[in-house]
């Protein structure tokens, strides 16, 4: 009896630990999504709106994350083939934008691409530290974990973008880097869905 107390109990422990690294990267991705999605506006930058995109979605993942933490691994896995679905809406809206920016293109403010980016790099390295622990212990921290170090790609290669075009002075390097994010985004919307589709397959 004692030893089934305590497998429930770290079972408890170990869900509170989880909910409350949950809140905590949803409410800074929610804030950095306000935030960069004005800036990207402003800017007239491609990449950088992908990146805020990249905050909604990790914003509605971690609060789905949230509400599944003590569910059964059927509705884990359920919940991260939703957020495979989400990755890949992501990666379509970036798509339409950058097919926009070829039909009309503008040359984005490199100064605010960069300055953001870096923002949003050192806010997401924050979310990646805060979820490092719990990368391996279900599928949906899993799913979380593969979220969160996908934004700290699309922060360089924003940043690197915004190096590029002060370099030429042209908005193509914006647009190139978009094109890798919206690879990224997919690339990470199949690993998804095809680890939920596993996961269920095994929980039946």
């Amino acid at each position: 009896m004692s030893r089934c107390c305590e497998k429930v109990c770290a079972a408890e422990a170990l869900q509170e630990r989880q909910r409350g690294t949950l809140r905590a990267v949803l409410v800074i991705n929610a804030i950095m999504f306000v935030v960069i999605v004005v800036a990207s506006q402003i800017a007239k930058s491609t990449a950088l709106f992908a990146d805020s995109l990249d905050n909604l979605g990790d914003a509605m993942t971690y609060g789905l994350s949230l509400m599944v933490v003590a569910s059964g691994a059927s509705i884990k896995a359920k919940v991260a083939l939703f957020k495979g679905g989400m990755i890949l809406t992501a990666a379509v809206v970036v798509g339409s934008q950058i097919v926009y920016k070829l039909m009309y293109p503008t040359t984005p403010i490199f100064e605010l691409m960069g300055g953001f980016s870096l923002m949003a790099l050192a806010a997401n390295s924050l979310c990646l530290f805060l979820l490092w622990r719990h990368r391996y212990e279900d599928i949906n921290m899993s799913s979380v974990w593969e979220c969160s170090r996908n934004d700290i790609a699309t922060n360089l290669s924003v940043f690197v973008a915004a190096g590029a075009v002060w370099l030429v002075g042209s908005g193509w390097p914006d647009t190139v880097v978009a094109c890798c994010l919206v690879a990224l985004l997919l690339r990470s919307s199949v690993r998804v869905i095809s680890s939920s589709f596993t996961e269920l397959r095994a929980s039946k």
